[in-house]
């Protein structure tokens, strides 16, 4: 951060003494017969020479002239002793630079000195400037010192405003403040005080003290203060940007005066205050923090607030309509929350809000309900105040203004639904509607055309249909930024048509954009456009040359053909996105112009080699930083020039016919970030000049024909590698333990080679596959999709940049190949199948919990499987086929509760299998080819479970055993019941004795139950 703006309250103070002393420097010259001591002019004199001056800053200094007279000098009426000091550069210019001279110290009656703004580089702050006994006012902002403060500016008792910011201090304490009884104002905004831990306790005896401004001073700890002594002066604070500062100070919330209080960019976690005695805010901003709490009921109750905001935190439950409370507000950023819910309606009550700005939260409910009737104060009530994503910044709120009507209206990213309410084309000074990323249905209302000063206008990704005519857009002459893509939505309009704006950003992604499916006359006729997305709207024929002079164009997925023109002329320097994947674009690649950022050419039909594309000799190098050819026809070998390309991060050439050796100088990429070759003809071993690419996060070599080893540097010189995928080659030899070093590693992928030796045990050294993986974006850098750290795009109209292409990896998981892409940072999967691996499966493979597919198949394993496997509760797909592994199953199986594809198939097992509702949903293929037992079988086991009886022991050819004792003891039980039951039916006696037996028992046991009964009731 290089500045920030002092506060108003400041401002204003600042410039009413500057109005006071320039009525007075002007009294002075016009009317004063008095000059400046002589001693005093010498002492000016001096210090001119000891300065540079690069902006004729004190060329007015002139011997022979009165110094009163002088530029940046302000005289005394009455006595002519120099008062005021006025040397400050401005932003563009660092006027004076050099030495101050101690001469200075001669101006015994300055109250005011000011520094600001200049290059004094390489130097200390003069201490002699504690023996200005009367200055009042201190500004060495951005002046260009370093070293240590002074602790004599602690001396200058009638000391009211004092800035050190934004110079190379080193600062220890802040105890020379306490002498400071005067001060009101103290910005010593990007000073290092991290080891200043008493600051809290400094600033809050000073009793003046009525603004404070500690920007990014690298605050990481803030000592307890209990008796809160500025709650009766404090005003203003500002504590922003401070990253490592937490928890929250609770004293903060007791300035009773306070009113504006920023505490965004710090790491405050926990709870808002849900207590807090500062009532008469009227600016809260406690954005890009990590409170995770409700909105605390007290905020509502802020009758005075402007400004509110809260973005950027981990915010949830509902925005309650006592928002209606905050009459006086202006502004409202609840962006990127959790918040849920409906829409308050009393933000339809607000009489002087001017924006509101709810996106990326989880908002729900139709927005008719809050639009549907709307109050008069709140179609006409505000007035200008824009926003920079989601900073607030450009115009100051006229605070003292009349207001007009609404201006910004921001809801996207959220669960909306419904339809577009009619009743938004009444908000007649809309300039922003955003409602992209919703559930929007239905037509687009043709009364969004009378919003006449709308200039951006969001409604992308979401489920609209219907057409879209001429009427649309009737009004719409300020309108330069329309987004509409990713919905249903066909454009009719007639083939004359001259639209009333000039665009600067067009997306109409996946729409129909009329008959013919060329590219519309009207498009081609928007001189501004810096943004264009026609992706997936059918359009067929050449691409115009003049669509290759867009800073940002998407025309993927569409039916484009012919040649791609040489991109050799650009009429400005900025950055190029250039995306014409999925197409039927032919013939050899075009050259490119330095300032080409992202070329994405991949999914056509482009031939030939690349050696023209890659050693063009037009520029010495080039900006490109993502480069992405796959699935094309390319051919020949790979050139040896990519020291053209030093900025190169994504290399993507997979799936083409090219052949040879990967050349050494793709080491000088050191940037590189991605390298995807897999599915050529690639030969030789990976080049060792490649340990130079230290940023690599993903490697994908697979289906070439490398030989060689697996290299031993990738463990040590790619600590951030997260998938290394090498299969389908003729690779070698043992996994060394330097992969092992691979800590951040996710997917190790180097099947079907030829791979020999035992599994290294240190393994357990992934520290990323031992825990649960979370969904990350590291592979987009931002600077790469947005805003260049080397070509800083200045024009933000055009808005969000293009989604890069999709990182996306082919991986065989659960038997069947798969491309993941947006979940690829979820993935964990070690494939160590179809090689010649020997040895015991390691146990301490079964410490990375976190791993979802394991495959160790078609090698020649032996031993058992780990007992411990059962702590692996990620695993989703298992497959251990194919071995030579014997013993029983682990009964650690039965704790797998993910496992969804098991293939055990073709080993040495014996036993029973173990019971599991997870495992009883496998099929018996996976268990074949093995001596097991168990339901999921036709062989049933025996109690102690090593035998086993049925059908499957007959299939194998083994004749059942003849159990002779079975069978006599079966006879004669079949004997002696025969003999029994005949002897009843013939002896009359015996019979009438049975049954008498039989019935004197049953009546024992009735008689029995029923006295027990009877008891009981």
């Amino acid at each position: 951060m290089m500045s920030v703006s002092k506060p108003i309250h400041a401002v204003l103070f600042l410039l009413s003494i500057f109005s006071i002393a320039s009525i007075k420097l002007s009294y002075s010259i016009q009317s004063s017969p008095i000059s400046c001591p002589e001693i005093e002019k010498h002492s000016l004199l001096t210090l001119k020479q000891s300065l540079k001056d690069d902006c004729h800053l004190l060329s007015s200094w002139d011997g022979e002239v009165d110094c009163c007279k002088w530029k940046g000098v302000v005289c005394n009426n009455s006595t002519g002793h120099v008062h005021e000091l006025r040397l400050q550069g401005n932003r563009w210019d660092r006027c004076l630079s050099g030495k101050i001279n101690p001469s200075l110290i001669n101006l015994k009656h300055l109250t005011y000195l000011d520094l600001s703004l200049n290059e004094f580089s390489g130097e200390t702050t003069p201490s002699f400037i504690g023996s200005f006994k009367n200055l009042e006012y201190l500004d060495l902002y951005e002046a260009g010192f370093q070293g240590g403060i002074p602790h004599t500016i602690g001396n200058l008792s009638n000391l009211r405003a004092l800035n050190l910011g934004y110079n190379d201090f080193n600062v220890g304490s802040l105890e020379w403040l306490s002498g400071l009884s005067k001060l009101e104002y103290l910005d010593m905004g990007s000073v290092n005080l991290s080891r200043a831990t008493n600051w809290a306790q400094v600033i809050n005896n000073l009793p003046s003290l009525l603004e404070v401004e500690f920007v990014q001073c690298d605050l990481d700890f803030t000592s307890p203060v209990n008796n809160v002594n500025l709650s009766t002066s404090l005003t203003f604070f500002d504590l922003s940007y401070n990253e490592n500062l937490n928890p929250v100070p609770q004293w903060f919330f007791q300035l009773t005066n306070l009113l504006s209080l920023d505490l965004s960019y710090n790491s405050f976690i926990g709870q808002i205050p849900t207590v807090s005695n500062a009532t008469k805010l009227q600016r809260i901003d406690l954005s890009e923090n990590n409170f995770n709490s409700s909105i605390p009921d007290w905020i509502y109750f802020c009758k005075d607030l402007e400004f509110l905001s809260l973005s950027s935190n981990d915010l949830h439950g509902n925005i309650l309509d006592n928002i209606a409370n905050l009459t006086s507000l202006q502004a409202v950023d609840l962006a990127y929350n959790q918040l849920s819910g409906k829409l308050p309606k009393g933000i339809t009550n607000l009489c002087r809000i001017q924006s509101v700005v709810m996106s990326s939260n989880e908002l729900q409910g139709e927005v008719q309900d809050l639009f549907g009737s709307m109050s008069e104060c709140f179609l006409g009530s505000l007035k200008e105040l824009k926003l920079d994503g989601n900073k607030f910044s450009g115009h100051l709120i006229d605070q003292f203004g009349e207001f007009k009507s609404l201006r910004e209206l921001d809801l996207g990213s959220n669960s909306l639904s419904g339809t577009i309410p009619i009743s938004l084309g009444n908000l007649s000074s809309l300039e922003t509607l955003f409602l992209y990323d919703n559930n929007f249905t239905g037509n687009i209302p043709e009364s969004l055309g009378k919003l006449l000063n709308l200039v951006d206008f969001s409604i992308g990704y979401n489920k609209l249909e219907g057409i879209v005519t001429e009427s649309h857009f009737i009004s719409l002459s300020k309108l330069t930024y329309f987004s509409a893509s990713g919905n249903h939505i066909t454009l009719n309009v007639g083939p004359d048509w001259i639209p009333p704006f000039q665009l600067e950003t067009l997306k109409l992604g996946s729409w129909s954009l009329g008959e013919g499916l060329q590219i519309p006359a009207w498009i081609q006729k928007q001189r501004n456009i810096g943004f264009l997305d026609l992706s997936n709207t059918g359009i067929s024929g050449n691409i115009p040359a003049s669509f290759l002079n867009i800073q940002f164009l998407n025309v993927s997925n569409n039916n484009l053909n012919g040649s791609v023109p040489h991109i050799n002329s650009f009429k400005n320097w900025r950055a190029r996105y250039l995306c014409l994947s999925s197409n039927k674009f032919s013939g050899s690649l075009p050259r490119i112009h330095e300032n080409v950022f992202t070329l994405d050419l991949s999914h056509n039909l482009f031939s030939e080699g690349i050696s023209d594309f890659l050693c063009d000799t037009t520029f010495e190098t080039y900006g490109l930083e993502l480069l992405h050819l796959e699935g094309n026809r390319l051919s020949g070998e790979l050139p040896d020039c990519w020291e053209k390309w030093p900025h190169l991060m994504f290399l993507k050439l997979g799936n083409n016919t090219m052949s040879g050796r990967i050349p050494n100088s793709i080491g000088l990429l050191v940037g590189l970030m991605s390298l995807s070759l897999y599915g050529n003809m690639f030969s030789g071993q990976i080049p060792f000049s490649m340990h130079k690419c230290t940023n690599l996060l993903m490697m994908d070599l697979s289906h070439n024909n490398l030989d060689g080893n697996l290299p031993t540097w990738m463990g040590t010189s790619l600590p951030d590698l997260r998938i290394l995928i090498l299969h389908s080659n003729k690779l070698g030899g043992e996994i060394s333990s330097e992969i092992c070093h691979l800590q951040s590693l996710q997917i190790l992928y180097i099947s079907n080679n030829r791979f020999s030796g035992m599994i290294p045990r240190c393994v357990c050294n992934f520290s990323a596959m031992a825990t649960k993986m979370v969904l990350k974006h590291e592979f987009y850098p931002s600077d790469l999709w947005g805003y260049s750290t080397r070509h800083p795009i200045i024009n933000l109209a055009f808005g969000p940049p293009p989604k890069p292409p999709m990182e996306s990896a082919l991986l065989t998981t659960k038997g069947v190949e798969f491309e993941y892409n947006t979940i690829l940072s979820l993935v964990t999967n070690i494939d160590l199948s179809m090689n010649n691996l020997s040895g015991e499966i390691p146990k301490e493979l079964t410490s990375l919990v976190g791993l979802r597919s394991l495959n160790l198949s078609g090698n020649h394993l032996t031993g058992s499987i780990p007992e411990s496997i059962g702590a692996m509760k990620q695993l989703e797909s298992l497959d251990l086929s194919r071995n030579s592994l014997s013993g029983q199953i682990p009964n650690g199986f039965t704790l797998l509760s993910s496992l969804s594809y098991l293939n055990l198939s073709f080993n040495k097992l014996i036993g029973r299998i173990p019971e599991s509702t997870q495992l009883s949903t496998m099929e018996a293929s996976s268990f074949m080819g093995n001596n097991l037992c168990g339901l999921l079988l036709a062989r049933s086991c025996s109690s102690n479970g090593d035998e086993v009886h049925g059908q499957e022991e007959e299939k194998q050819g083994e004749k059942p055993e003849i159990k002779w004792l079975y069978v006599f003891l079966s006879l004669g039980y079949a004997v002696g019941f025969s003999a029994a039951c005949t002897a009843l039916v013939l002896k009359k006696s015996w019979r009438y004795a049975y049954f008498g037996l039989l019935e004197r028992v049953w009546d024992d046991i009735y008689v029995y139950f029923y006295v027990k009964w009877a008891k009981l009731t």
